[in-house]
Formats: structure tokens, sequence, C-alpha cells
């Protein structure tokens, strides 16, 4: 996974008076822009001692200019302080697929389908359980990323619910009203009747929170069972109907800005890219998993000739098994004289 490293062998730019006098930028925002994750986290960790300034460690609001060296962990960071537009993809989740960077079961994951960034990486929008289904946003931003997520925000997420059974008025009400969870209670804000034959029936909730498994949860809690459960909107980002499962577009950069306007955070400029990326913005495309590299050290080192084998230096004696030979030079010697 590509992250915002570079390598620290490059000399320290030269300090003139034109280069003191840049203006600065708050150094966790800019964490933040480079995809390291939300400024409160950035802040977090800054104030852990794990970033340095030019070789001092930094404060908590400290501000810095493109002349100064900033490094993590010793590693020094390349920062956007010429701001980018992050990228934004849309994704229709299946269901069967986990939404995870680092499974302990070590399955295949969506992060294994997601295009390379480069000085950056993905963040996942939020997530969905591996029975759940529908839209799953992921974006370079990691401000973006927790604005969608914090709870203060309440960004409005739409599921769509099928269920085995109808439910009655008087637990549409209960639902509408607060149902008691282990973890505390919850509740939709709205929910609406959508019909169904049989014994299936849907419906449409909206719920301002994503603790884990909550829509399933408060189903469960009134007996209910969801037999599926799809993500249909998430704020301002409805699932196009055109993107059909399994696939991916790139949101173009007017509606990047857009997302950027919503969440109030400073729109700055498009991203250069070439002529087929910006042909393929807004276009669905099934994403390829990445096979992971079958070139290992192991590999590589068999490969290698193995070392010459020391030559016996004359006059050294050979042992053949239990018998010690002489010289090759005592042996000609014999022959000479007929003794062999």
């Amino acid at each position: 996974m590509a992250r915002p490293f570079k390598q620290d062998d490059s000399p320290r730019p030269v300090r003139t008076a034109l280069r003191r006098a840049l203006p600065t930028q708050r150094l966790h925002k800019l964490l933040a822009l480079a995809g390291l994750g939300s400024r409160r986290d950035m802040e977090e960790l800054i104030a852990s001692g794990r970033v340095t300034v030019n070789g001092q460690v930094a404060q908590v609001g400290a501000g810095v200019t493109i002349d100064d060296v900033v490094k993590l962990d010793r590693r020094i960071l390349r920062l956007p302080f010429e701001a980018e537009l992050p990228r934004v993809l849309l994704y229709h989740k299946p269901e069967g697929e986990i939404v995870s960077q680092d499974d302990p079961e070590k399955r295949a994951t969506v992060f294994d389908k997601l295009p390379k960034v480069v000085g950056g990486r993905w963040v996942a929008v939020g997530r969905l359980d591996i029975n759940t289904s529908g839209l799953l946003m992921f974006t370079t931003s990691g401000e973006l990323a927790n604005h969608f997520m914090h709870p203060r925000y309440e960004v409005e997420r739409v599921y769509a619910v099928r269920l085995m059974g109808e439910l009655t008025e008087g637990q549409m009400l209960q639902l509408k009203e607060g149902v008691q969870l282990e973890d505390g209670m919850a509740q939709f804000d709205s929910i609406q009747d959508k019909g169904g034959e049989g014994a299936n029936h849907w419906y449409e909730v909206m719920l301002r929170e994503g603790r884990n498994r909550e829509v399933r949860r408060l189903f469960e809690a009134l007996g209910m069972m969801v037999s599926r459960l799809m993500r249909v909107r998430f704020g301002p980002v409805d699932l196009p109907s055109r993107l059909k499962r399994g696939q991916m577009l790139e949101l173009p950069p007017k509606e990047v800005a857009g997302l950027l306007e919503w969440a109030g955070l400073a729109v700055a400029r498009s991203p250069q890219r070439s002529q087929k990326e910006q042909e393929n913005l807004g276009k669905t495309f099934t994403p390829k998993e990445r096979k992971p590299a079958t070139r290992s050290v192991l590999a590589v080192a068999s490969k290698k000739k193995p070392p010459a084998r020391n030559p016996v230096p004359a006059g050294r004696r050979r042992v053949r098994g239990d018998v010690m030979s002489p010289p090759a030079q005592q042996r000609r010697s014999d022959r000479d004289r007929g003794r062999s």
C-alpha cells in the first residue's frame, strides 16, 4: 500500500530569505490531507511525539512550510503543501466481501481491488459487514472520511431492508422511538414500508449513526430476521443505478468539490491527470484483484549460481573414503619411476 513517504537521502533545501517568508500551514491539517487520518487523529499522533520538524519533536498546533523537514518515526513525509482535490471512489459491494485492510484470516478484502494511489492511501468511508451489500465509498482524504463517519455530524445513512415477515404498526413506532441494545439505545429516524410478496417484505430505513451491525440488531431485538440488507445512500451520495454489483466508479472533480463544500472543507485545485484518467472519470469499471507478488527472496536466491569450490592446493593430500591419496605431483613422479 502506498504511503506518503520518501527516502531520507535527499539534500536539505537551501534556506533563503524568500523561503523563510513562505506562509505556514498547520501540521495536523497537512498530515490529514496526506491521507494518514482525520485532523483529530493527527493531533493525537503529534502529541505522541512520533512526528518531528527539522529534528525537533513537533507540538500540537505547530505550523510548517515547504522548507521544513517533517518526519514520522524518522521517515521523511511528503506533505501536500499544494493541496489537490482528493479522490473519491464509489463501489457497489456485493455480499461476501470483507471491508478491512488487514484480515486476521488472510482472506481477500475490498482493498485488494482498489487502484493504486501515489503519495497517499485509500480510506474506507464507514464499513459494511460481510453480509451487507450496497454503497461503499473510498477517499484519499482523511478529513472527508471523518466528516461522513463522526457521530457529531449525524450524516444520514439509508438502507433497503428485506425482512422475513411484516412489521406491525406498533413495531414500526417502537423502532422510531428507540430500542434498548447492549451498547445503549438506538432508533431509526424514519422507516417506510416498501411492500413485498409472500414471506419477504421490504422496508427503507434511515439513521444517523453507524454502530456495528446496528440495523440488523434493531430488527433482531424485535424478533425479526433480516434476510437482505443494502445501503442505498450515505449523506448526499446515492448508489447510482448504473453501478452494478462489484463495479466501481471514480467521481469527477466537480462532484468531489461539491462533497468538500458540503463537508465545509477547503476546495483545492484539481489534480494533474493523464488523458486516459480524465476519460475514465465517472465511468463504471469492474476492479481486478491485485495478485500478490510471487517473486520472493528465496526464489531469487535459488537462481544464484553456487560458489565455486576451492581448488585443492598443490601438495595437499585428498581423502577418498578411508584412503588418503598422495598429492598429484607425487603420483606423476611415481609413474615416471614405474612404481604406479
